[in-house]
This record gives structure tokens, C-alpha cells and sequence, in this order.
């Protein structure tokens, strides 16, 4: 398990359906090593702080091996890493392999996983297309969000290695599962609750579903 590649990028103004729009969506691999602090890399920020960055979403890194469906699915031969707005493309390392609250170590920094990524239109605007949110909901090929547990140095070609697990681990595509889910069985009952006993579970994500289990057993 490995980064093929590390990017980054400012947020920049584009032009979408007529308005203005700030993103920091467009990242450029770049060479060499790069500090990772508390809530980004050095060069790379996030243009809205209400649904992007901070501490739970400092890293996103996005599966090279998802790259050969987009193209395919895009009908396009060339999409360069980074196109998903990922500082970190990874060789080796899945969805299905990781678990909230794992932490991995990269380079001289430690990292922990915290949630699977919903796309918000700033996706559709890289790509051209509205059509494109929707289509990347629908492929659950997510990636996955990292909160920065020791700042450091990352680069690309560094190993990826898993240092601990939390016991109570879930996996993150059943949290993506979960959430596109419109009606709770009693199995995704235990698997919430479970859930939402994990300390790396975003505020947010445990709201949404606590939410959700009050609706379900309000109808029940």
C-alpha cells in the first residue's frame, strides 16, 4: 500500500451556470515532500469551510484503482490524479479495507480515518457536468477522509501502513450503506448503534443518524 500521488491546490474562481463560484476542488500532483499540518497540506486549502476541511476532513485520498471504471464510465483515456480533488492517490488500499477510527501512518505523519466522502456540486463543476455528483453517489466509489493525528512529511511512493484499529470498528462503505439506506432493518439498527459508539465518528454523522433512528422508531 503505497501514494502514487500527493496534490494539492488553492481555491481558485470559476464561472457555473452563470455564477461565481469559489472551490478549492482542483488539485495538481506535485513532487517532493510536503508538510501536513493540523487541518491541510502546505499549498492546499479548501474554499468553503462550512462543508469542506477542517479538522475531521484535513486529507482526502481517493483509490488509483477507481480510476480505470472512471475512465471507462467518462469515456475519456486521460484523467490525471488528482481529478476528484484527493491529496492523496492510493495504490493497494480500499474502501472495504478501512474502518472508522483506523489509523495509518504515512511518511513521518499519523493519520485517522473518519468518513467516506458525499459529493457536494463542486464535483460536477470539475468535471463539467451536474450529471456527475449523481453518478459518483451512485458508483460508491467514495475515497476516504482522514483527520490529522501527527503532523509530519508525506510524499509521494511512501507506504501506507495500518498502526491500530479501534475495536469497535465499522466499515466505511456499511457507513455509506447506512446512509443511502431508506428504511432501518433491525440489522442496521445494531450495526447504528455500534456506529455511533466509535469516538472518530464525526459530530455530524452521528447527528444525521441519530436523527434518522429517532424518524425510524418514531414510525415504527
Amino acid at each position: 500500500m503505497k501514494i502514487l500521488s500527493l496534490n494539492v491546490g488553492l481555491p481558485r474562481e470559476v464561472d457555473w451556470h452563470g455564477q461565481a463560484v469559489t472551490t478549492g476542488i482542483f488539485k495538481d500532483p506535485v513532487s517532493g515532500r510536503v508538510r501536513l499540518r493540523t487541518l491541510n497540506f502546505d499549498g492546499d486549502r479548501q474554499a468553503d469551510l462550512t462543508v469542506h476541511g477542517g479538522p475531521h476532513k484535513a486529507v482526502y485520498a481517493y483509490p488509483s484503482e477507481h480510476y480505470a471504471y472512471w475512465k471507462k464510465e467518462l469515456g475519456t483515456p486521460e484523467l490525471p490524479y488528482g481529478a476528484f480533488g484527493e491529496n492523496l492517490t492510493t495504490e493497494g488500499i480500499l474502501e472495504n479495507d478501512l474502518h472508522v477510527g483506523d489509523r495509518l501512518s504515512i511518511g513521518s505523519a499519523e493519520l485517522v480515518v473518519t468518513q467516506p466522502r458525499l459529493p457536494c456540486y463542486k464535483l460536477g463543476i470539475r468535471f463539467g457536468s451536474a450529471e456527475m455528483v449523481k453518478r459518483f453517489f451512485l458508483a460508491a466509489k467514495t475515497g476516504f477522509y482522514f483527520s490529522v493525528a501527527r503532523e509530519g512529511e508525506i510524499g509521494a511512493g511512501d507506504e501506507i501502513k495500518i498502526v491500530a484499529r479501534d475495536p469497535k470498528a465499522v466499515p466505511l462503505p456499511e457507513i455509506f450503506r447506512l446512509y443511502r439506506v431508506k428504511a432501518f432493518s433491525p440489522g442496521d439498527v445494531a450495526s447504528l448503534n455500534k456506529l455511533l459508539r466509535v469516538p472518530s465518528l464525526p459530530a455530524s454523522w452521528g447527528d444525521y443518524f441519530r436523527a434518522r433512528l429517532a424518524e425510524s422508531a418514531a414510525t415504527a
